[in-house]
């Protein structure tokens, strides 16, 4: 496979997760509408039970990928993602959709896992490095259009054909990854799964400091990201009464964090992970800080809310990478597994910020101001201990 092939495939593995959570969110009025969601702050759990089911899925799929291979778990686990479109989209009860969602949330855990562990097996080095920021850089793309890609869907059907589209895209996937990627992982390479390997491997990445301590502060940031993707379409329709313009309004936040993700992948060379990390934490609550001193004096408008929710999100996008390379750091002789478990615990956690965070939603952005100064609280008083109080040292990583 030429070089710009890899890259598109990788990218496109890598999107049907995240086309998984964003595709739909034009449509959540609609499909709590049709399914009956008596509150419009339950419409959230669409999207934050797809994360939860992201979460556990990761728990599987390193381990079992290091023993079978990387293409055929990714075959199988695609094939179940269409499953569990075509349940989502026929989905006639509340209950069906969420057990559905979950469902997609758990096949789409490979796109992670095994996007990552396609790109080691292939490349090392400065390669490797280059490869997955290309296909990263194509992934970001992904937030920022499909929203509108959603709504251009809906002038075509009803919100059940946004599922269909999602299953379709899923499915094209797999046939190229079948007609066309080869196996990454080579026979020699392969591990047997043992308990006795799994408990240690579990052992060495929740006893590590670093590794326990950056994954649960990564954790609060991708809950923000959650919280703002879960409630978004609320926020926009309901508070500033821009539905028609959502889209837009929605890509603007996502490009941030896209913007500092590239930013932060030239940067980090040069400045550290410590340095860019912390400062962007720091960023982050003062930030809360004035969004919280603006909803208290009433002064809160459409265009204070998307510059510092968009500023919020160019600080989490320094923190999240960064985060998740000092995780790996002490354990990266046993990557696939304490990448599952980093996975999970980020996740997790993340399900759980957003979910307090979206259900305190009461018309206003105060809770959302709230939320994220406590993320940042939260995250910078867990750095703290994992450093031992020391903030922006010399160390590299």
């Amino acid at each position: 496979m030429h070089a710009r092939e890899f890259v598109a495939l990788v990218a496109a593995i890598m999107a049907v997760n995240a086309l998984g959570v964003d595709l739909m969110l034009p449509a959540l009025p609609e499909i709590g509408h049709e399914l009956g969601i008596a509150s419009a702050n339950h419409r959230q759990w669409i999207v934050t039970i797809y994360v939860l089911g992201f979460g556990l899925g990761q728990l599987v799929y390193g381990p079992l990928s290091d023993r079978l291979g990387r293409k055929p778990v990714l075959l199988v686990t695609l094939a179940g993602f269409v499953g569990a479109c075509i349940l989502s989209a026929a989905a006639p009860t509340f209950g069906t959709m969420l057990a559905a969602r979950l469902l997609q949330g758990l096949m789409s855990a490979s796109s992670r896992v095994l996007s990552v562990a396609i790109i080691r097996d292939s490349y090392s080095g400065r390669k490797m490095a280059r490869t997955s920021s290309l296909a990263q850089m194509i992934f970001f793309l992904v937030p920022i259009l499909a929203p509108s890609i959603g709504q251009v869907l809906m002038e075509f059907g009803p919100w059940r054909f946004i599922f269909y589209a999602l299953g379709t895209f899923a499915a094209l996937v797999f046939a190229w990854v079948l007609m066309r990627l080869p196996e990454t992982l080579q026979a020699e390479y392969r591990r047997p799964i043992s308990v006795a390997s799994l408990t240690d491997a579990y052992r060495q990445t929740l006893a590590n400091r670093y590794s326990l301590g950056y994954s649960l502060a990564g954790g609060l940031t991708f809950g923000a990201i959650i919280a703002y993707v879960s409630a978004s379409q609320q926020i926009f329709t309901d508070v500033f009464r821009q539905g028609s313009h959502f889209a837009i309004l929605f890509g603007v936040c996502a490009f941030a964090m896209g913007w500092a993700a590239f930013a932060n992948s030239r940067l980090v060379e040069r400045l550290g992970t410590r340095m860019i990390s912390q400062t962007g934490l720091l960023l982050l609550i003062l930030l809360s800080l004035i969004h919280v001193a603006i909803n208290l004096a009433g002064l809160e408008t459409l265009w204070t809310y998307l510059a510092i929710q968009a500023l919020s999100m160019t600080c989490v996008g320094l923190c999240g990478p960064n985060f998740g390379a000092m995780a790996m750091e002490p354990v990266g002789h046993i990557a696939g597994t304490a990448s599952s478990v980093q996975g999970f615990i980020t996740s997790l956690v993340a399900v759980l910020v957003a979910s307090v965070i979206g259900q305190a939603f009461d018309g206003t952005t105060f809770p959302f101001a709230l939320g994220y100064l406590a993320i940042g609280l939260g995250a910078l008083a867990i750095v703290f201990v994992v450093e031992r109080g020391q903030l922006f040292h010399a160390r590299m990583a």
